[in-house]
């Protein structure tokens, strides 16, 4: 099927039936008891409250997108045509009736959430439905869940809420909200479907398109990165690299340190870019650069909301740094996970293929148990970063029991 859908890379299943939802949609939307059709819709008919679940990489809010351009799209026949004024403007980010809700920090806040609850009560201006898409919502503090919970339960006529979460597990989405949607369930797209996209629409050869998908762990945007930055290149090999350091207690600590703030350089000279162009904008929305009493009364009175935006810009890099660490803990848990396999000599689909020797060494050196166990320490690791433990500390008692598993 051609159209908007095309960005979803291996989910045949998934297409078909946002299609067929858009496609019920477009009638509901033509009716004036839109609101109780879609209320009372199953199966391949309409609801307000959508939940696109999947692991990384899998294109749960690129599924979301895709199908808010699809309710929104005005061309003929099938939803989602990818040519109509409605469905560029959604895809460019542009359309006026589709909102992204993407967390910058570490959370979404009850205040974020009620001012998002307040545009969402609003009528659509101009297209057919006003669409929250509220990306990492497994990043909704309790409060702002409970806020998105009670419109959801009752939601506006005209509005429809796309949620994006990695499962349906608690920890991700509660209980109670995720009852009140319908569950959309991506998965890890296929080697050969990544590699497809990187030739078709990324113009890179045959090898180098199989090569990336193959170390991509099943994630399109990593794979591009790894294609196309020796950077992020470098990094993944600094972040496997940790496997052996950690056999040899004089490189067990220092090497860890070195990628730990290497990430958080990186982070911090990333956000620092995007800091000074939000600042700037702020300043000059405040009146900085005018004249007259008026614009430095106003200056003066701007420091709360300068300081609310110093909150928030400092939050986001404290996730930027998590995440960019986060990427290279899975990189490493995966590669334990290669060993484990060699150790029982399974033929499972390697996560990095390009380090097949590397992990048949791993596993001549530790019993399954062990490597199990490096599996658990990685892991934890991840945990503990999640509960604020710095990461110096955190990675540091990672090495520590790698290195008593395996050293």
């Amino acid at each position: 099927m051609a159209g908007v859908f095309d960005r979803l890379v291996g989910q045949h299943e998934v297409e078909v039936g946002l299609i067929a939802a858009a496609t019920a949609a477009r009638g509901a939307a033509e009716t004036t008891d839109g609101a109780t059709e879609l209320a009372e819709g199953s199966g391949s008919r309409m609801t307000h409250s959508w939940l696109f679940t999947g692991p990384p990489g899998s294109g749960r809010s690129v599924g979301a997108l895709c199908f808010a351009a699809a309710l929104q799209c005005t061309g003929d026949g099938v939803p989602g045509c990818g040519r109509c004024h409605a469905c560029t403007t959604v895809l460019a980010g542009t359309h006026g009736d589709v909102r992204r809700v993407i967390p910058e920090g570490l959370s979404i806040s009850v205040k974020e959430m009620r001012e998002i609850v307040q545009t969402a009560s609003r009528r659509p201006s101009t297209g057919r439905w006003q669409v929250m898409i509220i990306e990492d919502a497994d990043r909704l503090t309790e409060g702002a869940a409970n806020a998105l919970l009670k419109v959801v339960e009752e939601p506006p006529e005209r509005t429809v809420f796309l949620l994006c979460a990695p499962s349906v597990d608690p920890e991700d989405i509660s209980v109670t909200l995720r009852s009140r949607c319908r569950h959309v369930g991506l998965f890890t797209p296929s080697a050969e479907a990544i590699a497809g996209v990187l030739r078709e629409r990324d113009g890179l050869d045959e090898q180098s398109a199989r090569d990336a998908a193959r170390i991509s762990g099943g994630h399109v945007g990593r794979a591009r990165r790894l294609a196309t930055d020796e950077a992020a290149r470098r990094r993944r090999d600094q972040g496997l690299a940790l496997a052996s350091a950690a056999t040899r207690y004089s490189t067990r600590y220092s090497l860890a340190e070195e990628l730990v703030r290497e990430l958080e350089v990186e982070a911090k000279e990333l956000n620092a870019e995007i800091n000074e162009r939000e600042t700037e904008e702020l300043r000059t929305a405040l009146g900085a650069g005018g004249t007259g009493k008026g614009a430095a009364a106003a200056l003066r009175g701007s420091a709360g909301v300068l300081k609310d935006l110093e909150r928030r810009q400092k939050s986001r890099e404290t996730r930027m740094k998590r995440d960019a660490l986060d990427r290279a803990l899975i990189d490493l848990a995966g590669l334990y996970r290669d060993a484990l396999a060699a150790a029982f000599g399974s033929d499972a689909t390697a996560n990095h293929p390009d380090r097949a020797e590397q992990a048949r060494k791993m596993a001549g050196v530790g019993s399954p148990a062990a490597l199990l166990r490096c599996i658990e320490a990685v892991l934890d690791c991840r945990e503990a970063l999640d509960t604020n433990v710095k990461p110096q500390f955190a990675v540091a008692a990672m090495m520590a029991r790698l290195g008593a598993e395996l050293g």
